[in-house]
């Protein structure tokens, strides 16, 4: 096989490493720190409280939640045509600093979902979920 060659490096008949098997430094660095784990990160946050920014930046990171919770007032979805209403409630949050323009692209990714899936389906379905649907 030449270097230039695309795909599996490998003859067809070796599949390769195992899934869900690690890395071999992996598998070192885990055995070497096995029982530290709690040591390590008291001294992360003493790094942190002392002053660190980038043990700060690294812990907040890691800790806190990526996005945030959001509430905003959207109509009963039924049809597709309630998708309008709800891009234009998506739309005033925004204009009104409520929610951000990335929370709104992820709504109105969500509410576009919703519009192609009821817009495959009869008209006279209701879509909205309900509780003794998960019951």
């Amino acid at each position: 096989m030449t270097s230039s060659a695309r795909g599996r490096p490998f003859l067809k008949r070796n599949p390769g490493r195992k899934p869900g098997s690690k890395n071999r430094a992996t598998v070192i660095a885990a055995a070497l720190l096995e029982g530290e784990a709690e040591a390590l990160v008291r001294k992360a946050v003493e790094l942190a409280k002392g002053g660190d920014r980038q043990m700060l930046k690294f812990l907040l990171s890691t800790l806190l939640p990526r996005g945030r919770l959001i509430t905003i007032d959207l109509p009963r979805m039924v049809s597709a045509k309630d998708t309008v209403e709800a891009l234009a409630r998506i739309t005033r949050a925004v204009s009104e600093g409520m929610i951000s323009p990335a929370e709104a692209a992820a709504l109105a990714a969500l509410i576009n979902s919703f519009s192609n899936a009821s817009a495959s389906q009869p008209p006279s379905r209701d879509l909205t979920p309900r509780l003794t649907d998960y019951l």
